[in-house]
C-alpha cells in the first residue's frame, strides 16, 4: 500500500532528538537496575546489577557528550 503522506525530510536536529531519546531511555534503564538493588541487596545478582548500573551511568555520560558537541555552535569548534 502506498502511503498517502510522504515522510518529513529529515531535519539537522534528528541525530540530536535521537542522542535525546537514547539517553531518556539509559535513565530508565538505570532507575530500573537501581530498584531491583534496593528490592534485593543481598542476592547475587545484585552485584551483576550493580555492575549495569556503572555501564549505564557511562552510556549517559557519553550520550551527554556528543549531545554537547552536536549543540556547539560551528564557529566554536576547532577547524582542522
Amino acid at each position: 500500500m502506498l502511503k498517502i503522506v510522504p515522510d518529513p525530510p529529515r531535519s539537522a536536529h534528528f541525530l540530536e532528538d535521537t542522542i535525546i531519546q537514547a539517553a531518556e531511555h539509559a535513565l530508565c534503564a538505570q532507575a530500573v537496575a537501581q530498584q531491583a538493588v534496593l528490592l534485593q541487596p543481598r542476592s547475587q545478582v545484585a552485584i551483576l546489577m550493580t555492575s549495569s548500573l556503572h555501564e549505564l551511568e557511562t552510556v549517559r555520560v557519553l550520550l551527554e557528550t556528543v549531545l554537547a558537541q552536536i549543540q556547539m555552535p560551528l564557529e566554536s569548534q576547532t577547524q582542522h
